[in-house]
């Protein structure tokens, strides 16, 4: 019998995402957003569609068993969205967002990828020209009609366009964050059917790329039936929208969230070589493909065969990686990019490449970080008070420290706290301390007073020294003046490294992934300076980020830049981004050494500045 999956983890994404759609109609339609009551229901909806989609469960799984107050006990779920969940487990509707649908009649989902446009934006542009999707915006551009509207110009005009445009260049790649639990869950689904022996998801998503065009599936079984039935149940999941076709090993589909994923059955002896194969890189493919045949060998994804159609590997990648000279590649460094010349056995190398080949076997782990040094809390723009934070952090990521890094004053969007506020604030952190650490002496947790401080457009920043000296650690960023030419956005940097008061700088080009290409930075420039005054530079690890970038990564390790791996955290929940992080960190070959929060927190804080 089969391992049945019962309900698919897309309704999780489905209800999120309507939830994220209607705090977006709200900030667009509500007349008086600036009221308590509107500002508490947006919140809500958001903190709502962060937890929905990071469940480990159903949510029709703990309908079927509780009802409404099993969906109660979901975090952040109060009376007025359980009713609005249930509603939609029943009946598939809300019949709320389609009242609000109704009063702005746009494809709001569309202009969430648009950096820059918003509410207010989204609603001149509909009521004045009837713009409705992203094809209407980029349309009425190129005809020069949005110049017309008060308040716009030519320029921005311009700026629309250009954001359309890098928009689209994404080809509907998708955030590896958004699919990354679903994909999880599939392939947990896949290991637990009867006659099965592995299943794993590889390509790109295997590899820890930052975007996933499509999901792939490897499975190996024990017997012909088997490969029959697994291949029955892949097509017939919750998540399947459509099959696009399937053979005897074999299955196409295109997913709910229109992802398209495949499916490929191998027997056990082929499942090294396969998961190898379709791990990729193409390149990286090509590069063991050129070993083999040197070798006399061949390889493809049913194994490593001799001239006489042998195979001598396949079982393993292990040992298909061996077969050919080389030691095991950690498939996030499977690029072409060296990796395999540093996994060459029995070479005379130079001492420095010695020293390198260890990266291979010392990479980073997914379990090594010990602390998170950008954490939000609810006095400025997070959604949870500190303490709330700092107990998650403790109990439910396992996590021994944290840095509580509230925006500062200059950025009042999000509420930044002045001097004064930074300083109480670091006072209440102390007393926390003592507080959550009382009868707990097995399990100390330490928070850090800490601050994003904002770098303002002559470098300068928007709190004194003075006062960021008495903080644990400081982090600077730039929030504004994007479009400042190169030589200035690094001078920017540069004097924010060179402060003897900043210890890191928080997501150093700016990017966001698909929607903002970022501002323009001499990185290897910034690589120097923060290598001559022992500043370090963070990856920040919020999946829509991943800044820096693996290339960037990489120089900064093998310049001796230390880097942090941070979360970037404005809601619990976000602490299960530092796994991106990290494997953005192993794209960029860093070992535990070189990432500094893999340390204790005293040990930390004694390597600063």
């Amino acid at each position: 019998m089969l391992h049945k999956g019962n309900v698919a983890m897309s309704k999780n994404s489905e209800v999120a995402k309507i939830f994220r759609e209607i705090a977006f109609i709200l900030q667009t339609v509500e007349e008086k957003k600036s009221e308590p009551n509107t500002i508490f229901k947006i919140r809500s909806y958001n903190r709502a569609a962060d937890e929905i989609q990071n469940l480990s469960f159903d949510i029709d799984d703990i309908y079927k068993k509780e009802k409404l107050k099993g969906l109660l006990k979901i975090p952040s779920i109060g009376k007025a969205i359980a009713t609005k969940l249930e509603e939609y487990i029943t009946t598939g509707k809300i019949h709320y967002y389609d009242e609000l649908k109704e009063k702005l009649p746009i494809d709001v989902s569309q202009f969430f990828g648009l950096e820059g446009i918003g509410p207010k934006t989204i609603k001149m542009l509909y009521f004045n020209l009837g713009i409705k999707n992203i094809s209407d915006l980029e349309k009425a551009a190129l005809e020069g009609k949005i110049r017309s509207i008060p308040g716009f110009s030519q320029k921005k005009e311009e700026l629309i366009l250009k954001k359309i445009q890098f928009f689209r260049k994404g080809g509907g790649r998708r955030l590896i964050g958004e699919v990354y639990p679903l994909v999880r869950r599939i392939e947990e689904r896949l290991s637990g059917n009867i006659g099965v022996k592995q299943a794993v998801a590889v390509g790109s998503f295997r590899r820890m790329k930052e975007t996933i065009g499509d999901i792939d599936f490897l499975v190996s079984v024990m017997s012909e039936k088997d490969g029959d039935n697994i291949i029955d149940y892949f097509v017939n999941m919750p998540e399947v929208k459509e099959v696009s076709g399937r053979g005897l090993s074999k299955a196409f589909v295109k997913l709910n969230n229109g992802i398209d994923a495949d499916l490929l059955v191998v027997p056990q002896e082929s499942f090294g070589a396969a998961m190898q194969y379709f791990t990729g890189s193409k390149e990286h493919g090509v590069a063991m493909r050129k070993i083999a045949i040197s070798k006399g060998l061949r390889l493809n994804e049913w194994g490593v065969f001799d001239k006489q159609n042998h195979r001598v590997a396949g079982a393993t990648e292990e040992e298909v990686y061996r077969v050919l000279g080389l030691d095991w590649i950690p498939p996030e460094m499977r690029e072409n990019r060296g990796e395999i010349k540093l996994a060459k056995k029995g070479k005379n190398v130079i001492e420095k490449e010695e020293e390198e080949k260890v990266r291979l076997s010392q990479l980073i782990a997914y379990d090594d970080l010990k602390g998170d040094l950008q954490v939000h809390s609810n006095n400025t723009d997070g959604t949870m008070s500190i303490e709330e934070m700092a107990l998650n952090a403790r109990d439910k990521f396992g996590l021994s420290y944290i840095a509580i890094s509230d925006h500062t004053k200059s950025l009042r969007l999000t509420n930044g706290l002045d001097e004064k506020q930074l300083l109480n604030q670091a006072n209440t952190i102390a007393e926390l301390n003592d507080k959550i650490n009382v009868n707990n002496s097995n399990k100390h947790f330490r928070i850090l007073s800490s601050a994003e401080v904002n770098i303002l457009k002559d470098g300068s920043l928007d709190i004194s020294n003075n006062v960021l000296d008495k903080l644990d650690i400081v982090g600077a960023a730039i929030h504004s003046h994007f479009s400042l030419p190169i030589e200035s956005q690094t001078a920017r940097l540069i004097s924010a490294a060179q402060n003897p008061s900043i210890d890191i700088i928080f997501h150093p080009t700016g990017r966001i992934i698909n929607r903002r290409e970022g501002y323009p930075v001499n990185i290897s420039k910034l690589i120097e300076v923060a290598k001559e005054s022992n500043t370090i530079l963070e990856i920040d690890a919020h999946y829509d980020r991943l800044d820096l970038k693996d290339e960037y990564i990489r120089m900064a390790v093998e310049n001796n830049v230390k880097l942090v791996i941070d979360s970037d955290a404005h809601h619990p929940l976000h602490y299960a981004f530092l796994i991106f992080g990290i494997g953005q960190a192993r794209r960029g070959w860093a070992m535990k050494s070189d990432i500094l929060n893999t340390l204790s927190a005293k040990e930390l804080l004694n390597s600063l500045k």
